[in-house]
């Protein structure tokens, strides 16, 4: 929030246009960026602060007006930032607009306000399936909505890759706030000649991470609601005959009679789960093909780095992405040929900085960005002018000189 803000107080002096030539003398040719009007922004409480950010900020910046509705299991700290932007922040009654509502009744609002022409610009960060929806909701009244959905994020382990970094990486991306993030880590990609050696020591780390009360120094704390905890115990069901599991001494929900080793604090204090790596999945397993937003990661092999580059494109979602190697052929190579908007090299699939741009492809979003300058597309709309001061009328890619042949000329 506070690097968003930091970076937009600049951006708000760059609302750059361009001064081009013309193509007849005595006009001049400009170009504006001009604010959408009334935006629309709907967003998941993972990040309750953050992605909420990332809308209201850019928007108001470039001179929109911004009605938001929140989740609705975080209404409290989007209240709290409502009060932040309207009374700290002093602006003007009706520039921003906090609404609570359930997801049906945001969805017949949205519908209705569209319809009406009140609406100029959708944003929605929240799951593929309710983003379709809304895409082909905007999409019937010529409106491009800004898509921010969901991942299946691969990590590509090679035989070059230092391996307790890739641990390293793999734990964070995978378990941090227990896998709820669109970046976390959904499937390992590891060459078949590491993959035992990497699996021993990411199974010895996920046992080792200490999980419990947020408040203390741990990897993660709780499920973030209910229905949350529900939908991970679906995805526990995904898991096969053929899959083998690692990770923890048990697996599903923490509790008295399927303890954690080392859990921190009392787990009956929330809905705490088990971390789960699971070994041997396949390609056609929903396990590989969907995300599962909860504290799952899935492993898989490969034998040669074409074969890796396709499992790391298969689930059709295109987010986030890494790679673990010590190549620089691999690097470019995977570069090159990954569908995720964002690729990490010897680094986490989660993480963003304030200057660079957010967003994914397929399943995860529609081409359309978030943060950094590239956000500023998304809330203005480029407007060009002409402005003809010879006194008289000249027609563009028409009124030009006509230039007389020489027919005698010859080399």
């Amino acid at each position: 929030m506070i690097d968003t803000c930091d970076f937009f107080l600049g951006e708000g002096r760059r609302l750059y246009g361009q001064t081009v030539p013309s193509e007849m003398p005595d006009k001049q040719l400009f170009t504006f960026r001009n604010p959408v009007g009334a935006v629309a922004v709907i967003t998941a409480g993972n990040f309750p602060v953050a992605v909420p950010a990332w809308y209201l900020v850019p928007a108001l910046v470039t001179g929109n007006t911004v009605v938001w509705k929140p989740a609705e299991y975080a209404a409290a700290s989007a209240k709290a930032l409502f009060e932040l932007f309207v009374h700290g922040g002093g602006l003007p009654d009706g520039v921003v607009n906090l609404v609570l509502a359930d997801g049906e009744q945001t969805y017949t609002g949205l519908a209705g306000s569209l319809e009406a022409g009140l609406v100029d610009k959708v944003g929605f960060t929240g799951s593929t399936l309710v983003g379709q929806k809304i895409g082909a909701l905007c999409g019937s009244h010529l409106q491009t909505p800004c898509l921010e959905l969901g991942g299946k994020n691969p990590q590509v382990v090679t035989p070059s890759a230092d391996l307790d970094l890739a641990v390293e990486g793999a734990l964070f991306s995978g378990f941090g706030t227990a896998g709820q993030r669109c970046t976390s880590l959904g499937t390992l990609v590891v060459h078949e000649s590491v993959h035992e050696d990497f699996l021993a020591r990411f199974d010895a780390a996920s046992r080792a991470a200490r999980i419990g009360d947020a408040f203390e120094d741990v990897l993660y704390g709780p499920m973030l609601d209910a229905r949350f905890a529900q939908r991970y115990e679906t995805f526990l069901g995904w898991i096969k005959d053929h899959h083998r599991t690692y990770g923890s001494d048990g697996i599903g929900r923490i509790t008295a009679d399927n303890p954690r080793k080392g859990f921190v604090g009392n787990p009956e204090a929330g809905m705490f789960y088990h971390p789960v790596i699971v070994d041997g999945v396949r390609r056609d397993d929903d396990l590989f093909l969907t995300e599962t937003f909860g504290p799952i990661v899935g492993v898989t092999t490969y034998r040669d780095f074409d074969e890796a580059l396709e499992l790391a494109n298969a689930h059709g979602y295109g987010l986030s992405a890494a790679i673990y190697t010590t190549d620089p052929h691999e690097v470019w190579t995977f570069r090159r040929g990954i569908s995720a908007g964002m690729v990490s090299v010897n680094n986490t699939t989660s993480g963003a900085e304030a200057h660079l741009p957010f967003g994914g492809n397929g399943k995860s979003g529609n081409g359309s960005r978030q943060s950094g300058q590239w956000v500023l597309d998304q809330f203005t709309r480029w407007q060009s002018m002409n402005w003809d001061h010879s006194g008289r009328l000249q027609k563009a890619q028409m009124d030009v000189a006509v230039l007389e042949p020489d027919m005698s000329f010859r080399l």
